[in-house]
């Protein structure tokens, strides 16, 4: 199908695009996720009246995520580009949007994480204390299951977050859905392509989000069974 739509884009260079971004937000959720989830567990665990409250520690974690949350994407993505070079030895590519896509999800993921175990129930606490649960044990075996619903909720939405962040990436060549629409929908004034990525994002994001409502209902279920 070399003319689609009677674009100057053909449907490969679209099921590239959308291979491209479906590669950046799954490898930056992952690490996002490997950082935002224990300084989520940190910070709600560190703040006043938490199970190991340290103003310190707390503190250093919550004006650092603030800072990082603070920044728009854009603007993240270009201030941190000498430390992207670093890393993935360029600035520019699908591989080199990884670096700031994580920096900016990582923290992200954090305070979701942070606000998805202080909604556990109390009694969970007073039970997990009870059967003389140490700290650890209390969080793996107590909270986080008893949260799981939440944290799913919690990583669905970083997840559209990071689909709107990778549309953003196409600003510096970032690959994905985002660059085919600034490199020939925007730069190039075809309309038929940007309309096209527009459907695909929406189309991608109802789907991340019904997912994500499904299986946060059946984490419930199985949480409400299980006591």
């Amino acid at each position: 199908m070399t003319d689609f739509l009677d674009s100057t884009v053909t449907f490969s260079q679209y099921a590239q695009a959308f291979q491209d971004t479906v590669y950046m937000v799954g490898i930056a959720l992952f690490l996002g996720s490997l950082i935002g989830i224990p300084v989520g567990v940190a910070l709600a665990i560190t703040r006043q009246g938490g199970l190991l409250e340290n103003r310190v520690v707390y503190l250093v974690l919550n004006t650092l995520v603030n800072i990082i949350r603070s920044l728009p994407f854009i603007i993240l993505m270009v201030a941190i580009m000498p430390f992207t070079r670093v890393v993935a030895g360029t600035s520019i590519g699908t591989n080199a949007a990884l670096v700031p896509l994580t920096v900016y999800v990582a923290p992200y993921i954090g305070r979701l994480i942070e606000s998805a175990i202080l909604e556990v129930d109390p009694g969970i606490y007073e039970a997990a204390e009870a059967m003389g649960a140490g700290t650890f044990q209390t969080i793996r075996l107590f909270i986080l299951p008893e949260a799981k619903g939440s944290i799913v909720l919690a990583l669905t939405t970083a997840c559209i977050g990071l689909i709107g962040a990778t549309a953003m990436a196409g600003t510096i060549g970032g690959g994905g859905i985002g660059d085919l629409a600034i490199s020939y929908g925007y730069q190039q004034f075809d309309t038929i392509v940007i309309l096209i990525t527009v459907v695909i994002l929406i189309v991608v994001v109802q789907a991340v989000q019904s997912f994500g409502n499904w299986y946060a209902r059946k984490s419930r279920h199985t949480a409400t069974d299980a006591q």
